[in-house]
C-alpha cells in the first residue's frame, strides 16, 4: 500500500488522532489507544517519542513520567531517559484516576511494525532524535507514511534537511513571517503548515492563508485538541466546544473553513460527525 498525504487529502479531511484515542482505563500513548484510533476512523496517528539511557527510543512525552505513569524516581530522577530498557519495561502507565493499568510503554519500533501500511504516523519530538529516528524509518521502509512538524526555526529546518528531506514535513506557525517562501527553497518535503491562531480574522488564521497555501499546492493543518483552555489553538472551534455548544462550531467550522488535516482527542465522535454531515468526502 502506497501513502501520498497530498492526494489522500484531495479525496478527503485526514483525521489526526492525537495520542491515540484513550479513555477509562487505556492510557494515552499506548498501542490500545492507537488501534482504537484507527478502528475509529483515524487516518493518522500522532506518537511521542523518548530515548532510554540505553538509547532505544520510547512512545512516552517528554516530562510526562510523573503524570502518565505516576513516576517518581530516586533523588528525583523522573525521566525513562535515565533509565535502563529492562527498568522501563516493568513501568505502567497509570488511568484517569492515576490508578495503575495493566499497559507498558511501547518502543517506537513496536509502532511502526504495527502500523506499517495501515495509516500515516506524526512523529512528535523527531528533532530530539533526528538521526535514530530516522534510521528507524528508513529500516522499516515507511517514509511515505511519516510525518514530522516543528516550530519555524532555522536549525530545525537544518535537521530535517539532513536526516529526512523525504519526510512529510509542516512548520507549525502562529505567524506568516517568510517561512513558506524559506521551505520552498529548502531540500525538504514541505508539503503544508499546521497553523494556531486565537483569532480566527488575524494572520494565519484567515481563509486567505488557506487559499494561498492551497494555490500553492500546500496542505493546511488545524487543532481540535485542547491543551489549556486559556490557550486556544482555533480561536475555540475545538473537540470542547464541538460537545459544550454545538458540533457545527466546532468540527463543522474547520471542516467548512477548508482545513485538510483536522487533529483530535475525539477521533470516533469527530469522524461520525463528519460522515453524517457530507463534510468529510471533498465533493
Amino acid at each position: 500500500m502506497s501513502f501520498n498525504l497530498k492526494e489522500d487529502a484531495k479525496e478527503r479531511i485526514i483525521i489526526a488522532a492525537h495520542r491515540g484515542e484513550c479513555g477509562g482505563n487505556i492510557p494515552c500513548n499506548t498501542i490500545t489507544a492507537y488501534e482504537i484510533a484507527v478502528s475509529h476512523g483515524a487516518d493518522m496517528i500522532e506518537v511521542d517519542v523518548s530515548r532510554s539511557a540505553d538509547g532505544t527510543l520510547w512512545i512516552l512525552h517528554p516530562k510526562m513520567e510523573p503524570r502518565h505513569l505516576n513516576y517518581l524516581g530516586p533523588e528525583g530522577m523522573t525521566s525513562i531517559g535515565q533509565l535502563t530498557d529492562e527498568q522501563i519495561k516493568r513501568l505502567r502507565y497509570v488511568n484517569y484516576d492515576r490508578d495503575f493499568t495493566q499497559f507498558p510503554l511501547c518502543t517506537f519500533d513496536e509502532v511502526l511494525d504495527r502500523f506499517k501500511g495501515r495509516c500515516y504516523i506524526n512523529v512528535d519530538k523527531f528533532w530530539d532524535n533526528p538521526k535514530q529516528i530516522a534510521d528507524s524509518i528508513k529500516a522499516h521502509g515507511m517514509l511515505d507514511q511519516i510525518v514530522v512538524k516543528s516550530a519555524p526555526k532555522a536549525d530545525l529546518f537544518d535537521i530535517v534537511e539532513e536526516y529526512a528531506p523525504e519526510v512529510a514535513f509542516l512548520p507549525i506557525l502562529k505567524e506568516e513571517g517568510n517561512t513558506h517562501e524559506e521551505l520552498k527553497r529548502r531540500n525538504i518535503n514541505y508539503v503544508g503548515a499546521e497553523v494556531v491562531f486565537a483569532d480566527e480574522t488575524t494572520g494565519v488564521g484567515t481563509r486567505e492563508f488557506i487559499d494561498k497555501l492551497h494555490a500553492d499546492n500546500k496542505l493546511v493543518w488545524v487543532n481540535a485538541i485542547i491543551y489549556n483552555y486559556k490557550t486556544q489553538l482555533a480561536a475555540g472551534h475545538s473537540d470542547d466546544t464541538s460537545f459544550t455548544v454545538n458540533p457545527d462550531y466546532g468540527w463543522g467550522w474547520l471542516a467548512d473553513r477548508g482545513y485538510d488535516i483536522i487533529q483530535t482527542d475525539w477521533t470516533q465522535a469527530m469522524a461520525v460527525y463528519l460522515k453524517e454531515t457530507g463534510k468529510r468526502y471533498r465533493k
